[in-house]
């Protein structure tokens, strides 16, 4: 399950473990203009753990994760391959 809400400077996502076995905490997703946080409670810390992406590591991320095993470097929009 999860929720979506659309605050004043941010899109929040919250993704909610749903199940019966080993659940995880709550994961929040908040989608700013320039960067991308993702934040979860440490259940050992009693903290919250928080990540920060930037978008161009966002726009990475979301290709790996449809992409076999390797190493891969995007190259900006309407920048061709080949030789001249």
């Amino acid at each position: 399950m999860f929720t979506i809400e659309h605050d004043f400077d941010a899109t929040v996502v919250t993704l909610v473990d749903e199940g019966k076995t080993h659940l995880q905490e709550d994961v929040i997703v908040n989608a700013f203009e320039d960067c991308v946080t993702v934040e979860q409670l440490n259940p050992r810390t009693e903290k919250v753990e928080k990540v920060t992406l930037s978008m161009a590591q966002l726009r990475d991320l979301r290709a790996a994760l449809n992409l076999p095993e390797g190493i891969y470097r995007l190259r900006p929009a309407g920048e061709q391959s080949g030789t001249s």
